[in-house]
């Protein structure tokens, strides 16, 4: 189990981990934990890793997890206890289309780093960025993997020494614990493997290095006479393993985050290179977990963006923890712009990159992702520059995260201010649209996840992502560097729809300048709809202005922005003040499991003949409640199903494309069993056992509203 421990707790009082440095200290720490938890509990529980100062492992024999979790989570010191699960590296179906194939390397090469020209218009156009940077040293990309092949001679001189924090000496294959050599030695599986217990339902497989493979895409060495070339070869990449035989526990990998982005991790030494990318081609089934949303906005508010592989279940929901918000979700592309087979899809994908795609079923794969390895099968050979080819080709998520991991690597070199949400603003917002046509027939577009295997599928914003990387495009804006040579005027609005009395701050921030070229000056006015404007004055010159409309309405602002040689350019926006607000009633509600609340849309503010629609959705606590009715109706009902927290949002949108949104808050607690009070007894009045006639009513009342249900169904 994975226990997280509440600030106010006296057992984290009692033994702070905070300050430990020692593997002996932090030992005797979380044993004392262990103790103190199941001493309270009842369960006799024994210390495992330490996960952050409040977070760690804890096991126990003669129960099942799940119902262990419950006792734990009965504790008043306990924030949350999870299953420790296995996930996995993205592999890829085993299906004849994505299987081996004979050939050799692949006459495409690159072709994924190369600008797009039709048929192949998925490729990311890294030529574009490389004009500006190809990446600066104090950048650093940690690729949480399986490790990494130190030998390999393109990624000489490109790696920093990293950690190994697979704790589990069967997974780690290596013959230790948690330390500070990150090499792969392997994670093939045997026959013989996939019979014991430990690796029950793991697939018989050669190993994969496929952690040398997306370290190679980030930071392949250039011009040295061999080999590949790779994105960012002038950032530092920073090999972490959390991957073994089989998979990785989540333990050890949000370990492995905190580390990698110069968190604290109890018994093991500070990273002295802290992470500003996390790459993590990795995941499994099910919801973000507490486990990993806590992880990620530990590692986010640290200033390191974390980019997750969308996972490759061919077109189901997206894996965890590439769900979690907060993370760069990535998802796959065919060469031609489609999604590719494999890939996973749904509306928490950020982006979409090269997934490589084979397009025949029989001789060489054609376009693979060309990326480093080891030529061993099981254990690792001597390095001879062996790389992904027509034999042993890559396919996957697992290589569309890196390309974009890779691509956050130039852009934080372009402007190392850039915050973890303006990298993810800069991605989506440069990203070059789907394509629509191009496939073969029968191609639709992609859809919501439903259960069943979508394949080959026009990508939509709401499954794929804002669009296709466009690398030079993202490091462009993230550097304010103009791709015509010259001043570039952008002007923006923030808020970009106010309501009437907001200050709204117009900006020229996002001008793109030429390169070694820089802002000098600007000037600003108001060119219409000033009668609604108040506190501009003419002849403001700064990089923004301030101003505060009256009433609904447009306005429209120019500036002339000028910048250090001389060069300008000139750019307007109209803003549309906008009223629109929402509340909900009641805000906040207390329900016991099997009881329901309607909630409603109390107070609507908006401007005349303005049409609105509703979606309501649960962004908490999903799984412990469901939602009943037209979850676009101005009201809904909550049918709570198990105890918890659970928040309820509905977003309202009008048709100038502006959102509101207002949460309803509920606390579900246990049913109250039949035959006992629901009130003190001796509070007088009421209370006391049910009785049969209103047990019988209760049950009379049930059927009748489910066949009205049905009637209206």
């Amino acid at each position: 189990m994975i226990v997280k421990f509440r600030a106010s707790s006296e057992t984290v009082r009692a033994a702070p981990l905070d300050a430990v440095r020692t593997a002996a200290r932090a030992e005797s720490m979380l044993q004392a934990r262990a103790e103190a938890l199941g001493g309270r509990t009842g369960a006799r529980l024994s210390a495992g890793r330490a996960i952050s100062d409040r977070a760690q492992v804890v096991t126990a024999s003669g129960l099942d997890s799940h119902a262990l979790a419950r006792k734990l989570r009965a504790d008043a010191d306990v924030e949350y206890a999870e299953v420790d699960q296995l996930r996995t590296w993205l592999a890829v179906p085993n299906d004849p289309l994505y299987g081996p194939a004979a050939g050799t390397s692949p006459a495409s090469g690159q072709w994924y780093l190369k600008a797009p020209v039709a048929p192949v218009l998925a490729s990311i156009n890294a030529p574009g960025a490389w004009d500006i940077t190809t990446g600066k040293t104090g950048i650093v990309v940690a690729v949480l993997d399986t490790g990494i092949r130190k030998d390999h001679p393109d990624l000489a001189g490109q790696l920093l020494s990293g950690y190994d924090m697979v704790l589990d000496t069967t997974i780690a294959n290596d013959g230790s614990g948690r330390d500070d050599d990150p090499s792969d030695p392997g994670d093939y599986i045997t026959a013989a493997d996939a019979r014991t217990t430990k690796f029950s339902g793991c697939t018989v497989s050669d190993s994969s290095w496929h952690g040398t493979q997306v370290a190679g895409l980030v930071g392949a060495a250039w011009n040295n006479g061999i080999g590949m070339a790779g994105l960012a070869p002038g950032v530092k990449v920073l090999p972490v393993r959390v991957l073994g035989k089989c998979g990785g526990y989540d333990s050890d990998i949000v370990a492995g985050m905190r580390w990698a982005a110069g968190l604290t991790v109890a018994g093991v030494p500070a990273n002295a290179n802290p992470a500003r990318v996390l790459n993590m081609s990795l995941g499994g089934d099910g919801a973000c977990t507490s486990v990993y949303s806590d992880a990620v906005n530990e590692v986010t508010n640290a200033g390191a963006v974390v980019v997750v592989a969308a996972g490759n279940s061919s077109g189901h929901a997206v894996s965890v923890p590439a769900n979690c918000t907060g993370v760069v979700a990535v998802a796959g592309l065919r060469h031609i712009g489609t999604k590719v087979g494999f890939s996973d899809v749904g509306p928490e994908v950020t982006i979409s990159a090269p997934g490589g795609n084979c397009v025949n079923e029989t001789g060489s794969c054609l376009y693979p992702i060309l990326s480093t390895t080891n030529a061993g099968k099981t254990t690792p050979v001597a390095n001879s520059a062996a790389y992904t080819d027509g034999t042993n080709y890559a396919v996957g998520t697992s290589f569309s995260a890196p390309l974009v991991s890779g691509t956050v690597a130039l852009m934080l070199s372009a402007d190392a201010s850039l915050t973890p949400a303006q990298v993810k603003t800069v991605l989506r917002s440069t990203a070059r649209a789907f394509p629509s046509t191009g496939a073969g027939a029968g191609v639709a577009a992609c859809h919501a996840p439903n259960g069943v295997d979508q394949v080959e599928c026009y990508c939509t914003t709401s499954t794929c992502g804002a669009g296709m990387l466009d690398v030079a495009a993202a490091v462009q804006k993230a550097g304010h560097i103009s791709p015509s040579g010259n001043v570039e005027a952008v002007v923006t609005a923030s808020p970009a729809r106010p309501d009437p009395g907001n200050v709204v701050t117009l900006s020229m921030a996002d001008t793109l300048f030429g390169l070694n070229r820089g802002f000098a000056s600007a000037s600003w006015s108001i060119v219409s709809g000033g009668d609604i404007v108040q506190g501009f004055e003419d002849g403001n010159t700064g990089p923004s202005v301030t101003v505060k409309p009256s009433g609904n309405g447009t306005f429209t602002v120019r500036v002339n922005v000028v910048d250090d040689q001389g060069g300008f350019d000139t750019a307007d926006l109209t803003v549309v003040v906008d009223e629109l607000s929402v509340t909900v009633s009641p805000v906040t509600s207390s329900l016991k499991v099997g009881e329901t609340a309607t909630i409603a849309v109390d107070e609507l503010t908006t401007a005349p003949d303005r049409k609105v629609t509703y979606v309501w959705s649960i962004v908490q606590g999903n799984g412990l409640a469901s939602l009943s009715g037209m979850e676009t109706d101005s009201a809904i009902t909550v049918v709570a199903k198990a105890a918890g927290t659970v928040k309820v949002r509905v977003t309202v949108t009008n048709d100038l494309g502006k959102q509101v949104a207002a949460d309803w808050t509920g606390t579900i607690s246990a049913a109250t069993p039949v035959g006992t009070s629901s009130t003190d007894s001796g509070s007088g009045g009421g209370g006391g056992a049910m009785s049969l006639f209103e047990l019988l009513c209760g049950v009379v009342l049930l059927v009748v509203l489910k066949r009205a249900r049905r009637r209206r169904a």
